[in-house]
């Protein structure tokens, strides 16, 4: 375990905290721990009055940020959806950065007990905080199809969504479904392999859409896209990877109408300049890996890296709507 601590590799790096750090001597956040590599290189980037606040909603993510001895280091156990709440309690209102890296960690994936991946045989629970919440075996066993359907078309794009949610109904008659080769195999034998891929697993989808679901993952997201907005100083920025295209969409929606907040007003309608909503954040960058980042890491392929900084205009009560 401390061997795979150590050659974990975050994605983007270089790219992620250079864009991200622009005051050493801010308050920065990463909502997304996980094993810490993104922490560390932030830390490098801080001065010894900087201050780095990291989240997890992971006991063992939490658990490895025992590791990080330093005294500008905190770690918090809770999803990054509550980091204005969270962050009040120990007196911060205002931050520099915010960073957040979405999605499930290489070492949830690699562990059989956390039932993330159909690779291992273990049980089906894909819960980020396994202190809480349902399960997905506890899901799959409640959910009617027309539920089950609905989760698999619309978070994991499944075109075959309702044909494998009535095939689980089904088979959960006879035995509950508790194990992920167990719904792997049940997927697979029930679905046809992607024509475009035919490398792909036929529960690829499946697993992905009951993952996102039980861990309100998108939801999560848009809460803490709002907060940062209302916790970023003038200048603070907002750097987010993304892995997959439902991600990618909120955060890309998000900084648009963050940055054209008077887009969806009529044009014809007589208001001055000044009278329109001003940006809440600068026009968004987007990074993606380099083909070297992607040999070397293969986990990089997919990754993209948004980020903005924060304007001066008061963020507004109704929010910015994704």
């Amino acid at each position: 375990m401390q061997a795979e601590v150590l050659v974990h590799r975050p994605v983007l790096a270089e790219k992620s905290p250079r864009l991200l750090v622009t005051d050493p001597n801010g308050v920065y956040v990463d909502g997304t721990f996980g094993r810490g590599g993104h922490s560390r290189l932030i830390l490098e980037k801080l001065s010894p009055q900087g201050r780095l606040i990291a989240f997890d909603r992971d006991e063992e993510a939490v658990k490895a940020a025992a590791q990080i001895k330093d005294p500008r280091f905190q770690i918090i156990h809770a999803p990054f959806a509550s980091m204005k709440e969270e962050l009040a309690k120990v007196g911060i209102d205002r931050v520099s950065g915010i960073f957040l890296d979405i999605g499930v960690s290489s070492p949830q994936i690699d562990d059989p007990e956390r039932g993330f991946s159909f690779r291992f045989d273990g049980p089906l629970d894909m819960r980020m905080d396994t202190s809480t919440g349902e399960t997905a075996a506890e899901w799959i066993a409640r959910a009617d199809a027309a539920e089950m359907a609905k989760v698999f078309k619309d978070l994991g794009e499944e075109r075959f969504a309702m044909k494998a949610a009535k095939a689980i109904e089904k088979a959960r008659v006879k035995e509950p479904i508790l194990r992920t080769k167990q719904l792997a195999d049940l997927i697979a034998a029930t679905l046809p392999r992607n024509k475009k891929d035919s490398a792909q697993h036929p529960a690829t989808r499946i697993f992905q859409a009951i993952r996102i679901h039980v861990n309100q993952e998108l939801e999560q997201l848009k809460r803490a896209l709002e907060s940062a907005g209302t916790l970023l100083l003038p200048d603070g920025v907002l750097a987010v990877i993304s892995f997959h295209s439902l991600e990618d969409r909120i955060v890309k929606k998000f900084f648009e109408a963050a940055a054209n907040p008077a887009s969806g007003i009529n044009p014809r309608l007589p208001l001055l300049p000044s009278q329109l909503p001003q940006p809440l954040f600068n026009r968004a960058v987007r990074i993606l890996p380099s083909e070297k980042e992607c040999e070397e890491n293969p986990r990089a392929r997919s990754s993209v890296l948004r980020g903005a900084s924060r304007t001066d205009a008061p963020w507004p009560e109704q929010g910015v709507r994704v």
